[in-house]
């Protein structure tokens, strides 16, 4: 019955989201085999397939086909509120050129990391033990740690990227910039895996997007604005113009004399 299969596949999202916000699930976990959801919840492997694309949806998980160590479905976000499902529509139907999605991206992330780093630091004397005000970073540094994993596809490893960038902005506390950046999530991920296609040596790319991550936050902690904003701007267009073989504001061709 309709009724029923709409309980069972409802079981099964509540038991994930469950784990995912209990931190019992977390960025760069794979979930249990459809077979193994589907016996421990009780419900058939339709119900649990129709949770799993409910949440891929939602871009909490990215789910891969075949067997091994990259097959299955693996988390990429925790719960966050509303998705910004207009402004992915948006962004889909128009297909916005890539340079324009960079260059939002630039205006948007160095400001963030720049507020970030102005917020780290010490708010003085006032507290018992020269209280600061730190940002709450601790999901930031958690997807860093998860994209070490040495068996991440590239795919997964760009989805855990991008929604590393995405929990900046939400750490900031602006939610108009959270917002934009979550519907801009789609754009970024396409972006960067197609880019990713043509890299000349995929590890040596990781690796010092890697490093690149680690610097940005480490500026941020130092509360060091001018340092987090010039990172996360060359980081943002090193990529760019690794994988489209162009700076970002390269300049036009000068017309031929006449």
């Amino acid at each position: 019955m309709p009724g029923t299969d709409r309980r069972a596949w409802e079981v099964v999202l509540e038991s994930i989201e469950a784990d995912l916000l209990s931190g019992r699930l977390a960025p760069g976990d794979h979930l249990p085999a459809e077979r193994a959801l589907a016996a421990d919840l009780g419900v058939g492997r339709s119900s649990v397939r129709e949770a799993l694309r409910v949440l891929e949806v939602l871009g909490l998980i990215r789910t891969a086909a075949g067997s091994g160590p990259s097959a299955g479905a693996i988390v990429v976000a925790l719960p966050g509120g509303g998705m910004s499902a207009l402004m992915r529509l948006q962004v889909a139907a128009q297909g916005f050129p890539v340079a324009d999605v960079v260059k939002t991206r630039l205006i948007l992330e160095a400001a963030v990391v720049a507020e970030l780093a102005r917020a780290s630091e010490p708010a003085g004397d006032t507290g018992p033990a020269g209280a600061s005000a730190h940002p709450d970073l601790t999901g930031s540094a958690q997807l860093l740690d998860a994209m070490e994993a040495p068996d991440l596809t590239e795919a997964e490893f760009l989805a855990l990227d991008t929604q590393f960038h995405l929990s900046l902005a939400t750490a900031s506390g602006n939610q108009v910039i959270t917002a934009t950046m979550a519907g801009l999530r789609s754009a970024i991920e396409g972006y960067a895996q197609a880019g990713a296609l043509g890299l000349a040596s995929w590890a040596e790319t990781s690796a010092r997007l890697r490093g690149e991550h680690r610097g940005i936050l480490a500026a941020i902690d130092s509360a060091d604005p001018e340092l987090a904003r010039a990172l996360v701007v060359s980081h943002i267009e090193g990529y760019y113009a690794e994988t489209h073989d162009r700076p970002l504001h390269a300049r036009p061709p000068a017309p031929e004399p006449t």
